[in-house]
């Protein structure tokens, strides 16, 4: 091999290893996912998508982050775990969730066609925002719930808009437990962003895309 070929060799390896690194940074979770504000500092794009979901839907961009935290911990390729075959052998998985908002097939296709957004994808953070806000939208619509409602918003969310009506919820205490708990951390994020939105307003405004 010439030095030559040595050389583009080595700026090719290079640059791939460069675009991992920043792949790997644009997907892993954010470091502190308890604090809303750390959590737009470091991913310093996702509070223009969160905020445009607000805009457009009406769904508070706290209670967004709270059902992103309960559903995927902010793993945008979340899945939910395998069956077991026979106890122990790994089988399917236990739905067709799927990234950050854990959204089923089903689901999804439903919210392509409802806003014809047909290039969305579940692992994608923006698309994620705005599935929400549509979806809060929509049970706000259909079933009444405000749209700043975390409690119910997330059993809507979880039991889908005909269980919610039948109120298969009640028969889960479980899941009414974990709703209090999306509650609780919308209510914190709530409190955080109080004291950081105007920074983040700020920053958002400069931006120059």
């Amino acid at each position: 091999m010439t030095e030559r070929r040595r050389t583009l060799w080595l700026v090719f390896l290079m640059s791939l290893a460069a675009a991992g690194v920043l792949l790997s940074c644009s997907t892993s979770p954010p470091k502190n996912i308890a604090d809303s504000c750390e959590i737009f500092r470091e991913k310093d794009d996702w509070y223009e998508a969160a905020h445009d979901s607000f805009e457009k839907w009406g769904v508070p961009i706290h209670v967004q982050l709270a059902i992103i935290y309960q559903e995927s911990r902010f793993v945008h390729d979340a899945k939910p775990p395998r069956g077991k075959l026979l106890w122990v052998i790994p089988w399917k998985r236990l739905s067709s969730a799927y990234g950050y908002g854990q959204i089923k097939d089903s689901t999804w296709d439903w919210y392509l066609k409802s806003t014809g957004r047909h290039w969305a994808d579940r692992d994608d953070f923006d698309d994620v925002v705005d599935f929400i806000g549509w979806y809060g939208a929509m049970s706000h619509r259909k079933l009444g719930i405000s749209k700043w409602d975390a409690y119910n918003q997330y059993l809507a969310y979880h039991e889908g808009h005909g269980g919610f009506k039948r109120k298969s919820y009640r028969k889960k205490k479980w899941l009414m437990a974990v709703a209090r708990k999306v509650e609780a951390r919308a209510r914190s994020y709530r409190a955080q962003l109080s004291r950081c939105e105007d920074e983040l307003d700020s920053g958002w405004s400069l931006w120059p895309f």
